[in-house]
C-alpha cells in the first residue's frame, strides 16, 4: 500500500479547491512539488502550468499533462433571504447533488459550509415526485437569515463552490474514496513521473503539467499545447469504471485494479495510432497491466492536444474512476501506481529516432 507521505500527496491534492477559472490553490500545489524536478516553470495565459525537464539529451519535445479543475458550481446570486442561488461549472447530473454538502471559498478565501437544497418532496405532487429535480430550482443553504447577513460573510457572486468530503482509504482496501479525482490523479501521475525522470534520466525536453478549464470544454488544453508546442502529447485524466452493478456487458470494459485504460476512442479524438500502438507494446514488454476504454460521450485534453499547431500525435491515458461527475469517487491505488510506471518507461523510450518513426508517414 502507499506509505503515509504518498497518501499525504494524494489528500492534499484531492482536499484542494479548483473548479474551471479558479484553480490556484491546485497551482500552488503543483509548483511545491514540482520545483524541486524542474528547470523551469511556465505558465500559459489562462494559467496552466508545465514543469521543464531537459533530460541528458536536448531531444523531442514531451508533453505529460493533467488538469486541476474539478467539477463544481459559482455563486450567482444571494436571495433576499440568504440563500445561494449558483451556476454549474462541469457536467452534472442533478439526481447526485441534493442534500450534499458544499464549501464557498469567497474571494478573500474565508470557507463558509452550506448544503445544496430543495422544495422537500412531501410538497411536490405525486407525478413531480417521479421526476428528476431541476438543477435550476436547487439553492444552497448557509445558515444565513438575510442578504445582509451572507453578505457580510464576504459571499459575492462569481465565489467558488467545492463539494465537500472527507479523503478516505475504504476499509483499510486499496480502494480510496475522494472528491477531485478527475482530475487530480492525472496531475498526480504528471508530478510522479516528472520526479521519476529527474531522477532515472530520460532522453528528451520533458513538460509535465496540468491544465485549467477542462471540465467547461478542454480549454486550458489548447493554450498549454501551443505554449510548450510538443512532438508528443499525453493527456492523463479519469475514465468510466464498469464494475459496478447494473451495468450491461458492453459498458462493463474497465475494472479497477486492473491497470490504466488506454484510450482507444472518445468523442474528441481518435488517437494517433502508431504512438497508441507503441504504448501498448510497452505496457506488454513490462507486463504493466492495461485496459482499453472507449467513451463515446466525452472527451479529455487530448482532444485539444491533437489539434495544436499542424497536429500534434496524442494518446489518453486514464485512471477508472467509480461515481464521476460527484462529490465522491473512488479509484485503485494500483491503477494508480500503474499508470505512473506506465508513463515514466513510455517517456523513457520517447528519443529522437522513436519520435521521428512515429511521426514520419
Amino acid at each position: 500500500m502507499l506509505d503515509k507521505k504518498e497518501e499525504l500527496f494524494l489528500k492534499e491534492l484531492t482536499d484542494a479547491k479548483g473548479v474551471p477559472g479558479n484553480e490556484t490553490q491546485v497551482t500552488e500545489l503543483f509548483k511545491k512539488y514540482a520545483e524541486p524536478y524542474a528547470d523551469k516553470l511556465l505558465f500559459d495565459g489562462l494559467g496552466g502550468i508545465n514543469a521543464r525537464h531537459i533530460g541528458e539529451k536536448e531531444g523531442p519535445r514531451v508533453l505529460i499533462s493533467g488538469h486541476m479543475d474539478e467539477v463544481g458550481f459559482m455563486v450567482t446570486k444571494i436571495t433576499d433571504k440568504g440563500f445561494i442561488e449558483f451556476q454549474t461549472l462541469g457536467g452534472w447530473w442533478g439526481q447526485v447533488m441534493l442534500a450534499q454538502q458544499v464549501t464557498i471559498t469567497t474571494s478573500n478565501g474565508k470557507e463558509i459550509h452550506g448544503v445544496i437544497g430543495s422544495k422537500p418532496p412531501h410538497v411536490l405532487s405525486a407525478e413531480a415526485r417521479k421526476q428528476p429535480y431541476d438543477i435550476a430550482d436547487m439553492f444552497i443553504d448557509i445558515g444565513a437569515t438575510s442578504k445582509e447577513e451572507a453578505s457580510e460573510w464576504g459571499i459575492k457572486p462569481g465565489d467558488m463552490i467545492t463539494p465537500y468530503i472527507e479523503y478516505k482509504r475504504l476499509n483499510d482496501s486499496k480502494y480510496l474514496l475522494a472528491k477531485a479525482w478527475d482530475n487530480r490523479i492525472g496531475t498526480a501521475v504528471s508530478l510522479k513521473v516528472l520526479e521519476n525522470l529527474a531522477k532515472e534520466g530520460h532522453p528528451n525536453i520533458l513538460f509535465a503539467g496540468s491544465n485549467v478549464q477542462e471540465e467547461v470544454g478542454l480549454r486550458g488544453a489548447r493554450t498549454s499545447t501551443h505554449l510548450v508546442n510538443p512532438d508528443i502529447a499525453f493527456a492523463l485524466d479519469t475514465g468510466t469504471a464498469g464494475d459496478t452493478p447494473g451495468m450491461t456487458p458492453k459498458e462493463a470494459d474497465s475494472v479497477l485494479g486492473e491497470g490504466p485504460q488506454i484510450l482507444i476512442f472518445d468523442a474528441s479524438m481518435i488517437p494517433h495510432r502508431k504512438l497508441r500502438d507503441f504504448v501498448i507494446d510497452v505496457a506488454e514488454e513490462l507486463d504493466i497491466p492495461f485496459q482499453y476504454t472507449v467513451i463515446t460521450g466525452g472527451g479529455t485534453d487530448a482532444g485539444m492536444q491533437h489539434l495544436t499547431r499542424n497536429g500534434v500525435p496524442s494518446l489518453a491515458i486514464t485512471v477508472a474512476t467509480r461515481y464521476l461527475h460527484s462529490h465522491t469517487s473512488i479509484i485503485h491505488e494500483d491503477d494508480y501506481l500503474n499508470t505512473i510506471k506506465l508513463v515514466t518507461e513510455v517517456v523513457k523510450r520517447l528519443d529522437a529516432d522513436k519520435v521521428k518513426e512515429l511521426t514520419s508517414y
